[in-house]
């Protein structure tokens, strides 16, 4: 947490945040380019402890029960993200951004694991198998656009904007 508290606060002491990413080693300089960097293991970090979490609730629950507080859990982080984070970030309760990142994926991720629950473990564990050994075999893959398939290919593997109306959506 306190990596990830060091990035949300760097921007605010580095004059150029805002314009340059701190990755690009033409801008930036060893100890910006380090306080970036490391912050990319910290959503996959909250995600693993998520699910740890969600098993170690789990042994004591049935379930049905354990199934119902995953996807309850979900719908909470999510609209966590959509109106509290979205409030902080803008200051503006028009809503008219969105910026959809780890808190709502770890939301999606619950709700998902809410019907995964009742999977074979055999099939859970070649799943997961499955998804970390063809992830990156998509990376070639764009779709363009400001409709429902790239908004879903967003969610599911590519960052973009949408624009729906007067609502501004980043899937992050």
């Amino acid at each position: 947490m306190i990596i990830m508290a060091l990035d949300h606060v760097r921007d605010y002491f580095h004059s150029s945040a805002f314009i340059y990413n701190p990755e690009d080693l033409a801008h930036s300089n060893v100890i910006l380019f380090f306080t970036r960097w490391i912050t990319h293991y910290c959503a996959p970090v909250f995600v693993f402890l998520a699910g740890t979490s969600s098993y170690l609730y789990g042994a004591e629950k049935n379930k049905k029960n354990l199934s119902f507080f995953l996807f309850t859990r979900g719908i909470w982080l999510i609209l966590a993200e959509l109106f509290i984070v979205s409030l902080f970030r803008t200051f503006n309760p028009s809503y008219h951004f969105f910026n959809l990142q780890v808190i709502w994926a770890t939301g999606i991720c619950m709700m998902i694991l809410s019907a995964m629950i009742y999977m074979n473990r055999l099939l859970l564990f070649f799943s997961g198998v499955l998804i970390i050994l063809t992830h990156n075999m998509l990376d070639n893959v764009h779709v363009a656009g400001n409709n429902l398939p790239s908004f879903l290919w967003a969610i599911l593997h590519e960052p973009g904007y949408f624009t729906l109306g007067h609502f501004i959506i980043h899937v992050h």
